[in-house]
């Protein structure tokens, strides 16, 4: 009883190990802003930036922008930008609260691109959105700063996707969905809402073909700007035309929509009047908008007005522009600033650039010698021999030359195999195996495989194949079965189709198989021909059957179908399953 006392003690101690270890490992976070390993901090200072979003505070004193997946503040006449968010967690798309107190933005600090806030000094930031799959970014506020619009991504068949619109309320849950997406493949995005809060202006990619396309002409349309009736639920066209519509933000008085539009190779920054219609260009130093890629985050940055509409921030070629909305005149806020960012150590790993043995894991074509005291096989394009049962692999020959199919002679003193070089096209061989010597049988160039002597070593028979994209279609007219003296000479035609010869015991027949191999008919039937080509009959057909291998004595064939083997005795029945 103590014994097994002290054995169950010891099993209830391991158990409870394992236990509390699996729950120390559960409780061990990634923290994606402190990752494991080495690193450096890195500091540098800026003074342009490549694809920034920026936001007007309500009182139009204060700027904020994203930087290399920072988020800044800057007074609007510009200078030292201040770090509000900063750290390994790429966090973008910043925008103020109707109040001017809060800043959404999009950040992956919780381990997936979700929804946050922060006050508008950077302080209390917290997570909103939980999303963990179908992830959020560019995040637009409900006037009454209760409520916000975000753009969801979906997935399907394709890594990149297509997008929804769904509005959360500020301190989180799952969130209402607005717009649908018509399939997965053609995106929605850049939510922007009316200052009544009536509407949501949104792009949608509407190219023809119902799928994206990577050929896309950005010059005819393929991004249009559509609104959302929040009230009635109803969706219609708004702006679309050649060279697109995207990244739509409204007015502070609601009565203009600015948006940017492909005109040739320019991305340009647009006016339309809401109640006319009427439209004029208005600033065209802008970066190239993203219409014809995926444009997850958005086919353009962010941008904003002024609070009196007389100007509009936005970013281009670097700059953040002040762009008078009357003449489009634009004027560079300059800014600077210093970005600290903490650099992994790379992981390095040693590789060589050759090693003088390589190890073999897979061997092809291996035959025994009929005394089966020798292995012939190919492996890394050449042929081995290998004495059995224990000798050592050994090349056959020094040739350049890729070496393939080998076949030994009756007697086992002869070797035939072909050959493949790029330039020189193909040859069939013949090796003697007590001196090494080897003679080349073919005198043209073709596409050789699966060459066989005959039982008296006077005849060969090989397949000549028909061209194909990579050995190319020169030289194969003609393809089938042939015969030619062992020494050389013309071959002989003995069928059009047919593969994998073999010579009859009394060497005046061939059998071969037709139907391909792995590829071809579903059906594969063998046959047999006389030396002549004469007197071609079909011995039988297996669906689904793939290599015939006839025994020695060419009573029996065997063949693999539907993962079982199957054998048949010659010149019988019809039926294979009969013979088997």
């Amino acid at each position: 009883m103590t014994h097994r006392y002290l054995l169950t003690t010891i099993l209830t101690l391991f158990m409870f190990q394992s236990i509390w270890a699996q729950s120390d490992k559960k409780d061990k976070k990634w923290d994606v802003n402190n990752p494991p390993g080495n690193h450096k901090e890195v500091n540098f200072t800026v003074e342009e930036g490549t694809w920034m979003s920026v936001d007007v505070s309500p009182d139009g004193k204060t700027i904020v922008f994203d930087l290399l997946g920072d988020i800044y503040s800057l007074p609007v006449s510009g200078g030292d930008a201040k770090v509000l968010r900063s750290g390994l967690a790429w966090e973008v798309q910043p925008r103020f609260s109707p109040d001017g107190e809060h800043i959404l933005f999009t950040s992956d600090a919780g381990g997936g691109d979700n929804i946050w806030s922060m006050k508008a000094d950077g302080t209390a930031a917290k997570q909103i959105t939980k999303e963990k799959f179908r992830l959020l970014n560019n995040s637009a506020w409900m006037p009454d700063g209760q409520y916000f619009v975000a753009r969801k991504h979906f997935t399907s068949g394709r890594s990149l996707g297509a997008g929804e619109m769904w509005m959360y309320h500020i301190t989180g849950g799952q969130g209402i969905q607005l717009t649908k997406r018509k399939n997965d493949q053609q995106d929605v995005n850049e939510p922007s809402v009316s200052p009544d809060g009536k509407y949501l202006y949104f792009s949608e990619d509407m190219y023809p073909g119902g799928f994206f396309q990577y050929n896309k002409d950005p010059n005819s349309q393929i991004y249009v700007i559509k609104r959302y009736d929040i009230e009635k639920g109803e969706t219609k066209t708004i702006i679309g035309g050649a060279g697109g519509a995207i990244r739509p933000q409204i007015s502070n008085d609601g009565k203009q929509l600015a948006y940017l539009r492909r005109v040739r190779t320019k991305t340009v920054l647009f006016l339309h009047d809401l109640k006319t219609g009427a439209e004029k260009p208005l600033f065209d130093q802008l970066s190239k908008d993203q219409q014809e890629s995926w444009a997850i985050f958005g086919a353009y940055t962010g941008f904003d007005w002024m609070p009196d509409d007389k100007h509009i921030i936005i970013t281009g070629q670097g700059k953040i522009w002040k762009v008078d909305t009357a003449t489009g005149k634009g004027e560079v806020i300059p800014f600077k600033a210093t970005p600290t960012h903490r650099l992994a150590e790379t992981v390095r790993f040693k590789n060589e650039a050759f090693e003088e043995k390589v190890p073999v894991n897979v061997i092809r074509q291996a035959v025994h010698s009929p005394d089966e005291k020798m292995l012939v096989f190919n492996a890394v394009g050449h042929l081995w021999k290998k004495d059995m049962p224990d000798g050592k692999s050994t090349r056959l020959t020094n040739d350049e030359h890729f070496e393939f199919e080998p076949s030994f002679s009756k007697d086992g003193k002869s070797l035939l195999y072909v050959s493949w070089d790029d330039e020189e096209m193909g040859a069939i061989w013949k090796m003697d195996l007590a001196t090494g010597s080897k003679q080349k049988i073919s005198q043209e160039k073709g596409i050789f495989r699966t060459p066989v002597l005959s039982p008296d070593g006077q005849h060969i028979a090989f397949r000549k194949d028909g061209g194909n994209n990579h050995q190319g279609f020169m030289h194969t007219k003609d393809p089938g079965l042939y015969l030619m003296p062992a020494t050389g000479g013309e071959p002989m035609l003995l069928s059009p189709r047919g593969e994998y010869p073999v010579f009859s015991q009394s060497g005046d027949h061939v059998y071969f198989q037709s139907g391909g191999y792995l590829f071809g008919s579903l059906t594969k039937s063998y046959h047999s021909i006389k030396v002549t080509g004469k007197d071609e009959k079909k011995l039988f057909d297996a669906k689904y059957g793939q290599r015939f291998v006839p025994s020695p004595d060419n009573k029996w064939v065997a063949w693999s179908e539907l993962y079982k083997v199957y054998i048949c005795l010659l010149y019988t029945s019809p039926s294979p399953r009969d013979r088997g």
